[in-house]
C-alpha cells in the first residue's frame, strides 16, 4: 500500500498535473478517464502486429523497433478491429507524458480487461522493463495487447490500461511495511476475520460460502468480445461455472479462471492498494492481470469491509 502524501497522486493532482501539460493527448482527455487515483489510457487509431513482444533497452525508441517488427497493420478508427486470440499487438496511445524529474509511473490493466483475459503492459522509449514510467519520462506511450482466451473488438479510444503517477518521497520508500499495516487495521479493520501479514496483506481463495458457483473458467471457443460494450454479453456463453467440491478446486495451468478472495477487504481512503502478480512463495503462477485498488475500495456498512477481491 502506498501513501496519498507520497506515491500514488489523487484525480485531482492528475487534473493538475494534465493542466500543467505534464499529461498531453491527441485528443482531449475525457472525464471518464479520471479514476480516484489512476487515469485511463487509450487506444490511438493504428495496432501493429508483432512478432513477439519486445521491450526497446536503452537508447532505443519503441517506433523504431516497430519498423522492424511490425508485420500488418489494423486500423483502429471507426468500429474498429478485431484482435485476434494468441496474437502480439503493439499500439500507440492518444496520451503522452512530460513529466516532472520527482514524478514516475507504473500501469496496469483495468479490472474489465483483467476479466477478459487480455494481457496488456504498457511500453515506453529507452526502458528495459514493461508497465513502468521512469521519472521525469518525456515521450509517447504505446500498450502491448494480446488477447489469451477470447478474440476480442476494439478501437480507437478503447480503455485497457490506466496509469498510477507517483510522487517521490524524501525517503524513497511509499510502500507500507507489516507493523504499518497492522496498526492501520487496528484503528480501522482492512479485512474481516484475522489479519495474516508477510510483506503485505495475504488474501485466500474463497471455495465455500458462496452459494452454488465458486468461479469462472473461460470457455475455449466463443464469439469475438467488443471491449467497450459493458454488461452485454451472457455469462453462459462465455464462461463455465465452478461448482463447490468439498471446498476443493483443482486449477489447469494453461486454463483461466476468475475467482473471488474468502476476505472482504475495504482500502481507507488516504491509502491504495496493489496485489501482487507474481509469489514465488505461493506458486509459479499469475494471480491477476488488474490487481490495483483505489483509495476508499471496499467501504461496506459502517465503514466496515464490504468486498472481495
Amino acid at each position: 500500500m502506498a501513501s496519498a502524501v507520497h506515491g500514488v497522486l489523487s484525480c485531482e493532482q492528475i487534473r493538475e498535473l494534465a493542466a500543467s501539460g505534464a499529461i498531453v493527448a491527441t485528443l482531449p482527455i475525457e472525464e471518464g478517464q479520471h479514476q480516484p487515483a489512476s487515469l485511463d489510457l487509450r487506444l490511438g487509431p493504428t495496432a501493429y502486429r508483432v512478432r513477439a513482444s519486445f521491450l526497446p533497452g536503452k537508447r532505443r525508441s519503441v517506433e523504431a523497433l516497430l519498423a522492424e517488427l511490425t508485420y500488418d497493420e489494423i486500423d483502429l478508427r471507426g468500429a474498429g478491429a478485431v484482435l485476434e486470440r494468441g496474437c502480439v499487438y503493439v499500439i500507440p496511445l492518444l496520451e503522452s507524458l512530460h513529466l516532472p524529474e520527482d514524478i514516475s509511473g507504473v500501469a496496469n490493466p483495468k479490472s474489465s480487461t483483467g476479466r477478459l483475459d487480455i494481457f496488456t503492459r504498457l511500453i515506453t522509449d529507452d526502458t528495459e522493463i514493461f508497465d513502468h514510467v521512469a521519472a521525469g519520462y518525456r515521450g509517447r506511450l504505446y500498450a502491448e495487447v494480446s488477447p489469451r482466451s477470447f478474440s476480442v473488438r476494439a478501437r480507437q479510444g478503447s480503455r485497457l490500461d490506466q496509469l498510477r503517477l507517483r510522487r517521490r518521497a524524501a525517503a524513497g520508500e511509499t510502500t507500507l511495511s507489516d507493523a504499518a499495516l497492522a496498526a492501520e487495521h487496528a484503528r480501522a479493520p482492512l479485512a474481516d476475520g484475522e489479519l495474516t501479514l508477510r510483506d503485505g496483506l495475504i488474501l485466500r481463495v474463497a471455495l465455500d460460502g458462496l452459494g452454488d458457483v465458486v468461479g469462472y473458467r473461460a470457455q475455449k471457443h466463443t464469439d469475438v468480445i467488443d471491449v467497450d460494450r459493458v454488461d452485454h454479453y451472457a455469462i453462459e456463453d462465455y464462461w463455465e461455472r465452478l461448482a463447490p467440491r468439498r471446498s476443493k478446486l483443482i486449477l489447469d495451468p494453461n486454463e483461466f479462471y476468475i475467482l473471488a478472495s474468502r476476505e472482504r477487504i475495504r482500502i481507507p481512503s488516504h491509502l491504495s492498494a496493489e496485489m501482487m502478480a507474481i509469489d514465488p512463495a505461493m506458486g509459479e503462477f499469475r494471480v491477476h492481470y488488474a490487481g490495483f485498488f483505489d483509495p476508499g475500495f471496499g467501504y461496506g456498512a459502517q465503514g466496515l469491509p464490504g468486498s472481495r477481491a
